[in-house]
């Protein structure tokens, strides 16, 4: 077991990684490298397994989505399973199947707006591709692979002022019609609109020459902004990146789990589609995490024991309180950025915090003497959701909902403090280490 990351190693990791991460498809694939090389093993889904306490394993479903797993020495009987959850998306603009557009002599693709982006933010930024292709080999069968572009080959104009003079008072955002990126411009010779697979086919080929591909069949592509992320302020007291949201918390749970205890059963679970609801087959309301513990833990009475010893830190972004926007907190609940994580409670059931989770998380918190934060919605305002709910009533382990305090989430570029994330990680840390079973009495 290697030691705890400091601030600036964290941060440094987090943002390496979110760089080499424009998709769900290269989060996953990033998770899965780092595990390789730590030792972890990959389990096929579609295989038998022979699981040994004492090993590390890991699975990948839809490329999306991954469960890492320390199988502790210790009898899961007694210890449980110390669970960490996050998600892999992030809101984003994805490219329609048929999104070729030629509107005077320019290139433009279709695209459709994923979860509930800021689409503001979209305009006027140096925009790539990245995404999986789905492909017809030369022996006539179909693989997947993962393209990048990385340079910048789209952009979204906005309309001038002088053409829309009510802009800074009015303007609103029709998805269909304003958000339409430009990628060319036709020569005055050319007549024929390229086609979009065409264009990924010889991506793929420059990306992957050993690959003998024919033809792509079909594809999952996202545009994203190729800014990179950055520490900025004065005493760069923040992190600017796209997707904080929530590759940060992936970060978090990646990083504490490969320093995890032998001795105790540890699982780490990011997951697709929660800015969509989580329903899919590698979402969280989906089977994966319920099947893999079946699979774990074939019998029943014994896995129910060992759930009710276990529990889950879902881990997702929080509001930190905008210092222009105060009046959109609860006066007693807004989390400060670089105070410490935050703890998420909604009598409603939008998180699925308890007095007793919390209590945990507020006791380890003290124990390492790292700041912690509470956060309630406005009465009058709606709240948003993470897997924590889902996953709590879906697999009925005790969670807690925490987070980091952001900035302008859910935009092309979102801000966070530098302390926070590396406080999530020290919890997250001894978290999977924690050497009893989580069972209150």
């Amino acid at each position: 077991m290697s030691s705890v990351l400091d601030q600036t190693e964290f941060n440094q990791q987090l943002l390496s990684f979110i760089q080499s991460s424009p998709t769900p498809f290269h989060a996953t694939h990033s998770i899965a490298t780092r595990l390789s090389l730590a030792g972890f093993i990959e389990l096929d889904e579609a295989a038998a397994w022979d699981l040994k306490a004492g090993k590390r394993y890991f699975i990948k479903r839809n490329d999306s989505s991954i469960i890492a797993f320390v199988y502790g020495k210790k009898s899961l009987l007694d210890t449980g399973i110390r669970m960490l959850g996050a998600h892999t998306d992030s809101p984003c603009l994805k490219v329609k199947p048929q999104p070729e557009l030629n509107r005077k002599g320019y290139l433009q693709l279709g695209v459709e707006v994923y979860g509930g982006a800021l689409l503001a933010p979209w305009f006027d930024r140096d925009l790539s591709l990245a995404g999986r292709v789905t492909y017809k080999t030369t022996e006539n069968k179909i693989a997947s692979a993962l393209i990048d572009f990385k340079q910048p080959v789209a952009t979204i104009p906005s309309l001038a002022i002088h053409l829309d003079r009510e802009a800074n008072n009015s303007r609103s955002i029709n998805a269909q019609r304003d958000i339409v990126p430009v990628l060319l411009q036709f020569g005055q010779e050319q007549t024929l609109t390229p086609n979009f697979k065409s264009i990924l086919l010889a991506q793929l080929k420059k990306e992957c020459p050993h690959i003998a591909a024919t033809q792509i069949l079909d594809f999952e592509i996202s545009l994203y902004d190729t800014q990179a992320p950055a520490f900025i302020g004065l005493q760069r007291d923040f992190i600017a990146s796209a997707r904080l949201d929530n590759l940060l918390s992936c970060v978090v749970g990646l990083e504490a789990i490969l320093q995890a205890s032998d001795e105790v059963s540890s699982l780490l679970i990011c997951t697709d589609h929660e800015e969509v609801g989580s329903t899919s087959c590698c979402g969280a309301k989906g089977p994966m995490l319920q099947q893999f513990l079946e699979r774990l833990i074939p019998d029943t009475e014994t896995r129910i024991r060992v759930i009710e010893n276990s529990l889950m830190i879902s881990a997702d972004n929080a509001h930190g309180v905008h210092p222009n926007f105060m009046d959109r907190h609860d006066e007693n609940h807004g989390p400060l950025l670089n105070r410490g994580p935050v703890v998420k409670i909604n009598a409603n059931q939008r998180y699925a915090t308890t007095s007793e989770t919390s209590g945990f998380f507020h006791l380890l918190c003290e124990q390492l003497q790292v700041p912690v934060q509470v956060f309630v919605a406005r009465t009058d305002m709606g709240c948003g959701s993470t897997i924590g709910p889902i996953v709590s009533s879906e697999v009925g382990v005790k969670t807690i909902d925490v987070g980091v305090p952001t900035f302008a989430m859910h935009s092309i570029r979102e801000l966070a403090g530098v302390a926070d994330a590396h406080y999530l990680y020290q919890i997250a840390s001894a978290f999977y280490q924690y050497p009893s079973a989580l069972r209150f009495v």
